[in-house]
């Protein structure tokens, strides 16, 4: 299954060892990760500017990212209703690369519920939806 994480749940993957890091990993392993470049740049920023994660760390972070996944170029149209200009081509990335969950701890977002029958999730909730069997546990389901 196709799944974007949001820029605030990479960030705690790096910065953290808890549910974010572990759920990065889930995703590397057994799902297909879709980014953008805008949220590569996003979190370069954001982990160096104001996590302050050394820049050794923060490339090898996005770089690892960057491979490892389906990085979208060409993030379409912008839905309408997302509350937060800065989200919205986010969003519209996850759209055009085909996720079929966006993860994130965006309040606003996960108020949303979903965008385009694209379900907004809490890493909490994904993690505890893959485990259910109420979303696919791997891209071969």
């Amino acid at each position: 299954m196709k799944v974007f994480l949001d820029t605030n749940v990479l960030a705690s993957a790096l910065a953290t060892r808890g549910l974010c890091a572990e759920l990065f990993e889930f995703v590397l392993a057994e799902h297909e990760l879709v980014a953008s470049a805008e949220l590569l740049a996003e979190l370069e920023r954001i982990l160096t500017a104001k996590l302050r994660i050394p820049a050794a760390v923060t490339a090898g972070f996005i770089s690892l990212i960057a491979e490892s996944s389906e990085v979208v170029r060409e993030p379409g149209p912008i839905p309408d209703g997302i509350p937060d200009p800065d989200d919205a081509p986010l969003i519209a990335a996850a759209l055009a690369g085909g996720a079929k969950c966006f993860v994130t701890g965006d309040k606003a977002l996960l108020d949303l519920g979903a965008v385009a029958a694209m379900p907004i999730l809490s890493p909490r909730q994904f993690w505890e939806r893959t485990r259910l069997g109420q979303l696919p546990i791997t891209h071969n389901s």
